[in-house]
């Protein structure tokens, strides 16, 4: 038999004419943390999806524990023992904490749901990973944080044997990091595999047995984490040698063009002072709660302000509601992509089009077509989207390409 509880082998999918894999294989053991690296775009996250059943291949096989899966579903994959927690949260916003954990498997009693059952048995799944977290908090009302750690908890209470988990700490504090972290080295020494997707390469000493490679949709290497370097990492993620992962470039600072008075924003954000020059950039740093993106909200006038002076260029600036910001040249990249920062509905010509309708207006009002295609065709060359054709909504973009689509419209 195997040693292996999962196998890929030769997997292939494309989408629109886009080969996103191209005879890609990994496997896993068990009681092992496998680390599968790769760039924006190199397929991790549609690997994982395979696997998951969200995604059908074109080519390749899957074993789970020995056995050839001809036809992967979520319902086959949950009955393996698989769990994949998305990168994008998969949250019944609407929904409390409980409910979430058990949706599709709920408890009954009479024929009725038995809520004070679920959050009991939710308590102990939030207790286990150090979250405090009311199980029976609407969802919805919870910072994203918080809303990836239930999505954790939702993972783990279903007693996994095979645990993927995409991007896990993107949104977690110092702290949620060092929990979720001993979760994972527990799961680990009871046998559980784990696939473990990250950019944050200092991450992988703490808790990876292995790493696996991709790169443009390919397999490139596998190799034990304690026989290989950094420095062979990266190399080989992006196929060439880097020197310096963030060379420092000195830029001369200019003057002052905007300037932030005794910001007062709700309970958070009270008397904030700052400047920002050109050529500058200025770091927030926080605990979780300490008002960070409420201050960015109020900056950008999507939150109300209850005090202070905003002066751009050493004229007082008037900022009611985000369209003023933008008028004067200050947007905002929200913390929430999907619920902020694009209609994923949408498609990515019509999310780059949005914010510069009044830049592409022709006669009577309408859309300059040709503007709006070469505006389009200039964002994704400039920031290395990857996609098929611009008309594709925006949520089948990889995160990492949904997040560049979030800067470059306003670019």
């Amino acid at each position: 038999m195997s040693e292996y509880i999962v196998e890929l082998e030769g997997v292939g999918k494309s989408f629109a004419g886009i080969r996103a894999l191209d005879d890609v294989s990994l496997n896993l053991k068990s009681g092992e943390v496998l680390a599968l690296l790769g760039e924006n775009g190199a397929g991790k996250s549609t690997l994982m999806k395979i696997l998951g059943g969200i995604y059908t291949r074109d080519s390749g096989t899957i074993r789970v524990f020995g056995e050839e899966i001809d036809e992967m579903t979520p319902k086959r994959a949950k009955e393996l023992g698989i769990a994949v927690i998305h990168q994008e949260l998969n949250m019944c916003t609407h929904l409390t904490v409980a409910e979430n954990i058990f949706l599709g498997r709920e408890i009954l009693r009479s024929g009725m749901l038995d809520d004070r059952e679920m959050n009991i048995r939710a308590a102990e799944v939030l207790s286990r990973l150090n979250i405090d977290i009311a199980p029976d908090t609407v969802v919805g009302s919870l910072p994203i944080s918080k809303q990836q750690m239930v999505e954790i908890a939702k993972a783990l209470s279903t007693n996994a044997r095979i645990l993927v988990m995409d991007e896990p700490t993107s949104a977690l504090t110092s702290k949620e990091i060092n929990d979720l972290f001993h979760i994972i080295r527990s799961l680990r020494d009871q046998g559980c595999g784990i696939i473990y997707i990250s950019h944050r390469l200092e991450e992988l000493q703490h808790i990876v047995d292995r790493v696996t490679i991709l790169r443009d949709g390919k397999y490139i290497a596998t190799t034990r984490f304690c026989d290989t370097t950094m420095a062979e990492i990266i190399s080989n993620m992006v196929g060439r040698e880097i020197k310096e992962k963030f060379p420092r470039v000195e830029t001369p600072l200019g003057r002052t063009i905007l300037r932030v008075k005794g910001l007062n924003a709700g309970r958070q954000v009270r008397n904030v002072s700052f400047e920002l020059r050109e050529g500058e950039i200025v770091g927030v740093a926080g605990l979780m709660g300490a008002g960070r993106t409420e201050m960015t909200r109020a900056l950008f006038g999507a939150d109300p302000k209850d005090g202070g002076e905003i002066l751009l260029d050493e004229r007082p600036l008037r900022i009611e509601k985000p369209m003023d910001a933008i008028e004067a040249g200050i947007v905002l990249v929200p913390e929430d992509r999907k619920k902020d920062g694009l209609c994923t509905k949408l498609s990515i010509r019509e999310n780059v089009a949005l914010p510069n309708l009044d830049i592409l207006k022709g006669a009577l009002s309408t859309v300059n077509s040709r503007g709006e295609r070469e505006m389009v065709e200039r964002t994704v060359k400039n920031l290395s989207i990857r996609l098929s054709n611009a008309e594709q909504n925006a949520d089948s973009l990889s995160g990492g390409n949904q997040q560049k689509l979030v800067v470059g419209k306003w670019l």
